[in-house]
């Protein structure tokens, strides 16, 4: 009698070890006309969402007319445009006057569709905390069945100091570093060059920060998400700093502001072929074995190296490269995760 097979995120991982999995591109729009090009793009380049789009309010939105942006956001989550529910939106931060506007239109016109919600410059875990709150309130008066992300851009000292316990809030789904006012925050000390596809990967400070907030995010099951390359016209210094992100500081996703970058970054993040070909052989074999220790190829596998190739699997499958039919249908076409 054959044992059932059992899903890799059933049998390798606790409920609390599982996080989500999301598209390792993350791109921000803010101008009606670039908005609407970008969730054109998101649904033309695959059939699947190979990036988010997260569209702008606070750097996106006129001054004097920031509901009417927020209006504008909500309606372009709620259309036909958004085609696989992979939107999300940041709002004006927790101490702006408009905070809670951009929350309530966006959850009252859009709640049942919006990915998730960036909040930017938390200061600590305690303000992260009342935004966490103002918008579980939002969602509840706005009928929203489901629970709402929340991402959080650390780019303060405070929300530095305080990011395992922001990384452990039960609402965070992704922390990402904001590299520019970061380094503006420490008075010149840090020089301009921090601020370069290059200088980003070599000032003590920038680097310090960048790992600590993926180490926070990896103890918490949640995904770090690297910052911008402000050189949006060089796509070599975008693959180049995508590569040392993932390869190098762990990060699981990056930062887009030009619909030219979305597509190296995507690249850097896929697992090169020989990780993909491994990782179908032992994950196959694995699941064959009902997930106990195997020999393959003179190599013991147990529950530790199946959690690793299930990532680089699940990796590739988010980042659109081809897999087997047999990988494909056993993993995920197929599953209700």
């Amino acid at each position: 009698m054959s044992r059932p097979r059992i899903h890799p995120r059933q049998a390798l991982f606790e409920s609390h070890e599982r996080g989500t999995s999301l598209p390792v591109c993350d791109h921000y729009a803010g101008v009606e006309a670039r908005m609407r090009k970008s969730l054109q793009i998101q649904a033309d380049m695959a059939d699947q969402p190979l990036f988010d789009v997260t569209l702008d309010l606070e750097d996106g939105a006129p001054i004097g007319g920031e509901h009417e942006h927020a209006l504008l956001v909500a309606d372009l989550i709620g259309s036909r445009a958004n085609r696989f529910n992979r939107v999300g939106a940041r709002v004006h931060p927790l101490h702006h006057p408009r905070f809670a506007d951009d929350v309530h239109a966006l959850l009252r016109f859009a709640g049942h569709r919006i990915a998730y919600l960036m909040v930017p410059k938390v200061s600590s875990a305690r303000q992260l905390q009342i935004a966490v709150d103002l918008v579980e309130r939002a969602r509840r008066e706005h009928g929203v069945s489901r629970p709402v992300p929340v991402h959080a851009l650390i780019e303060t000292h405070g929300a530095l100091q305080d990011v395992t316990q922001i990384a452990a809030n039960p609402a965070i789904e992704s922390l990402s570093f904001g590299l520019m006012d970061f380094v503006s925050s420490h008075r010149g000390a840090i020089p301009a060059a921090g601020m370069t596809a290059q200088g980003q990967f070599t000032h003590p400070l920038v680097l310090r920060a960048k790992l600590d907030i993926a180490a926070a995010c990896h103890a918490a099951c949640k995904t770090p998400s690297h910052c911008v390359v402000t050189e949006f016209s060089d796509t070599r210094a975008i693959s180049h700093a995508a590569t040392r992100a993932s390869r190098e500081l762990g990060y699981l996703r990056m930062w887009s502001i030009h619909p030219n970058q979305i597509q190296p970054i995507v690249d850097a993040f896929a697992p090169v072929v020989a990780e993909i070909d491994t990782a179908v052989e032992v994950l196959m074999a694995g699941q064959e074995a009902s997930w106990a220790p195997i020999a393959l190829r003179g190599t013991l596998h147990d529950r530790a190296s199946y959690r690793y190739y299930w990532h680089v699997l699940e990796r590739a499958w988010r980042t659109g490269q081809p897999l087997p039919a047999q990988a494909r249908l056993a993993f995920f076409e197929e599953s209700s995760e």
